[in-house]
C-alpha cells in the first residue's frame, strides 16, 4: 500500500507544507485548532499539537480509505481469519460483547463460548470471595498470585494497579492481596510470595498451552512450595489434594492441567482467536481481577472496553473515530515523519503499568519487517514505545524530549482524581498541580523558547544556547473525566484498536509474533548445557556455540 498514490500524496503534503512549518505557527491558527479535536462520551482527544493541518488530515484519511481500512476493521469484527500466518481470527473484541450478540466462526457462535466462561468465572470468584472455596486447611483464600508471562500478566497487572485506589474497587478488595509472578529469576518468586500465608493463597497458572517454559517452571516451584508446606503435618495425603485447593488455571490444555493436579472445574478456558497480549479481557485477566475486585467491577471494565469497540466499528467518519485517529496519527509520526519512538505519559500514578502493557501490545504487534504478503516493508513501522507517569517522567527523560531527540508524546489525563487532596493552605489541590503539568508540557514541547525570549529574560549570552528550546515537538492529549473500571476498559480498547489500525496501514500482520520464538529455541540449547554440566556432572559440549558465546558460558559455568 505504501506505493499507492494516496500514500505518495500524504508524503508530499508533509514534505512541502508541514515539515518546515513550526508548531508555533500551526498553533496560532484558531480555525485549525478547532478542527483537530474529537470527542466520544467523556473522552476528548486533542491533537492540535501534532504537526498536521486540515490538508494533512485529509491526505491521511484518503490514504486510510485507499488502504481499505474500514473493510479491514469490518473483517476483524466478522471473525475473518486476518491472522494469515497462523490462520486465525482476531476477536478479542468478542470477549466483551453483549450476551445476545453473535459472531460465528467455523459454525460456532463465539460469544456463547465467552459467556459460558464468564458465567463460570462469576460463580467461582464469588465462591472464593464468600468463603465457599477454601484452602486445604480450611482457611479463607485472601491472596491471589498470578503465574504467567508477557500478556498473561502485563494486562492484568495494569488493570489491577489502575483500579487499586478507585473507591468502589478499593472497597471490594479490602483485606485481599493480588500478586504477579512472571520472571523465572528466583528473586521474583521471593517477591511475589513475601508475607503471604500459603494456606490463604490461591495460585492461578495462566498458560494457554500449559507448556510455556518460564510459566511452568514457576508453576512447579509454587507446587513444590505448597506440597512442602503441608507435607510435614500431612505425610500420608496425596499431593494432588493440596494442589486442587490452591491452584487453578487459565488454559485450554485440560489433560496437562489435570496431570498437574488441577480439578477440571477449576480450569477456565480461552481460545486461539485471543492473542496473549490481547487476553486481559479473557479468563487470563477476568479471573484474578474478579476474585480480587469482584465480578461486577470487572464486568464494568469489560463494558467500558465494549463501548469503544462499538464506537470503533460503527463510526464511519474517520475524523471522529478515536482509535482510527490515534492509529492514523501514530502511522503519520512513525512512517511519514520518521520518528522512531513514542512516549506514553499518563498523568495518573494509577496507570504506572499502562506504558509497560502497551509497550508489549504495540511492539509485539507491529514490530515487523515484512508485509502481509511477505515482502520487505519500505518504510519504518513499529515505534519504540516507553513511558512513565507524570510528573515522575518530567524529572527523568523529558530532558531528552525537550532538547534531544524528537519523540512524539501522548499525554493521558483525568479531570477527577481517584484520591483527591485539597488543603486550604496550598495554592491549588494536589490533582490540579499534577494537571497543571499535563496542560503545560504539550505547549512547552511545541512552542519551545527562542533566543529573543532568552535575551528579553536577561539570560547571559554564554548560557543562551544551553537554555534554548527549539520546540516543534509533537504530542497529543487524551482527557477522561475520571479513572474507574469503565474508563479503564475504554483506555485499553482505545489502544488495542489503535495498534490494529496502524498495522492495517503498514499492511503487516499485527497478530503473530514469530520474533518471540527464536530466542526460546536457542535457550533450549543453553539449557541442555546447564543440565549436562550441573545436574549430570559431565563436561558439556560447547562446540555448537560461536566462540564468543562459548567463552561467556565457560565463565558462567566456572
Amino acid at each position: 500500500m505504501e506505493s499507492s498514490s494516496a500514500r505518495e500524496n500524504l508524503q508530499k503534503v508533509h514534505d512541502e507544507a508541514i515539515a518546515s512549518t513550526h508548531l508555533k505557527t500551526l498553533l496560532s491558527d484558531d480555525e485549525r485548532n478547532s478542527k483537530l479535536v474529537a470527542e466520544h462520551g467523556d473522552i476528548t482527544l486533542d491533537y492540535t499539537h501534532t504537526k498536521i493541518d486540515s490538508q494533512t488530515l485529509e491526505a491521511l484519511v484518503d490514504f486510510a480509505n485507499e488502504s481499505g481500512l474500514k473493510a479491514k476493521i469490518d473483517s476483524m469484527f466478522k471473525g475473518d481469519k486476518i491472522n494469515s500466518t497462523e490462520k486465525r481470527s482476531v476477536l478479542h473484541a468478542a470477549l466483551r460483547m453483549a450476551r445476545d450478540q453473535t459472531v460465528e466462526v467455523d459454525g460456532k457462535n463465539l460469544v456463547e463460548l465467552v459467556w459460558e466462561v464468564r458465567d463460570q468465572i462469576q460463580a467461582f470468584s464469588q465462591k472464593i470471595r464468600e468463603g465457599d472455596f477454601k484452602g486445604y486447611s480450611g482457611k479463607l483464600l485472601k491472596n491471589v498470585v498470578v503465574i504467567g508471562i508477557g500478556g498473561s500478566y502485563l494486562g492484568p497487572e495494569f488493570v489491577y494497579e489502575a483500579l487499586r485506589y478507585d473507591s468502589t474497587c478499593n472497597q471490594a478488595a479490602e483485606g485481599r492481596n493480588l500478586r504477579f509472578l512472571a520472571n523465572v529469576d528466583p528473586t521474583d518468586f521471593s517477591r511475589s510470595m513475601e508475607g503471604l500465608d500459603i494456606e490463604e493463597t490461591v495460585f492461578i497458572i495462566n498458560s494457554k498451552t500449559f507448556t510455556t517454559a518460564e510459566t511452568m517452571l514457576n508453576a512447579r516451584t509454587v507446587s513444590a512450595s505448597i506440597v512442602d508446606h503441608y507435607r510435614a503435618s500431612h505425610p500420608d495425603v496425596e499431593k494432588s489434594e493440596f494442589i486442587k485447593h490452591h491452584v487453578i488455571a487459565g488454559s485450554t490444555n485440560i489433560s496437562a492441567t489435570k496431570e498437574f493436579g488441577i480439578a477440571e472445574e477449576n480450569v477456565f478456558g480461552f481460545w486461539d482467536w485471543v492473542g496473549g497480549r490481547y487476553s486481559v479481557c479473557s479468563a487470563i485477566g477476568v479471573l484474578p481481577l474478579s476474585i480480587h475486585y469482584g465480578y461486577e467491577n470487572v464486568s464494568n471494565f469489560l463494558d467500558g472496553a465494549k463501548s469503544i469497540d462499538d464506537h470503533f466499528r460503527d463510526t464511519e467518519d474517520l475524523t471522529q473515530n478515536l482509535p482510527v485517529l490515534l492509529g492514523m496519527l501514530g502511522y503519520y509520526n512513525t512512517s511519514v515523519c520518521n520518528h522512531a519512538a513514542r512516549a506514553l505519559l499518563p498523568y495518573s500514578q494509577a496507570l504506572l503499568r499502562f506504558p509497560a502493557h502497551i509497550q508489549q501490545v504495540d511492539m509485539e504487534s507491529n514490530g515487523k519487517s515484512v508485509t502481509k504478503e511477505g515482502e520487505r516493508v519500505t518504510s519504518p513501522c513499529g515505534p519504540i514505545v516507553f513511558g512513565e507517569p507524570g510528573t515522575n517522567g518530567q524529572h527523568s527523560f523529558y530532558q531528552l524530549m525537550h532538547q534531544g531527540r524528537i519523540i512524539p508524546a501522548e499525554f493521558i489525563g483525568f479531570i477527577e482524581s481517584q484520591t483527591p487532596i485539597d488543603r486550604d493552605d496550598e495554592v491549588v489541590s494536589n490533582h490540579d498541580e499534577l494537571m497543571s503539568n499535563f496542560f503545560a508540557q504539550p505547549d512547552a514541547l511545541a512552542l519551545g523558547k527562542d533566543l529573543d525570549q532568552l535575551k528579553d529574560e536577561g539570560v547571559p549570552e554564554e548560557l543562551q544556547q544551553h537554555k534554548l528550546f527549539e520546540g516543534d515537538r509533537p504530542s497529543l492529549s487524551i482527557l477522561f473525566k475520571k479513572l474507574d473500571a469503565f474508563s479503564c476498559g475504554q483506555l485499553l480498547s482505545l489502544y488495542e484498536h489503535r495498534i490494529a489500525v496502524e498495522g492495517f496501514l503498514y499492511n503487516v500482520n499485527s497478530f503473530d509474533q514469530w520474533g518471540v520464538e527464536l530466542g526460546k529455541v536457542l535457550a533450549k540449547d543453553v539449557r541442555k548445557v546447564f543440565h549436562t554440566q550441573k545436574k549430570e556432572k559431565k563436561e558439556a559440549d560447547l562446540s555448537k556455540f560461536n566462540s564468543a558465546t562459548a567463552s561467556l558460558l565457560k565463565k558462567y559455568l566456572g
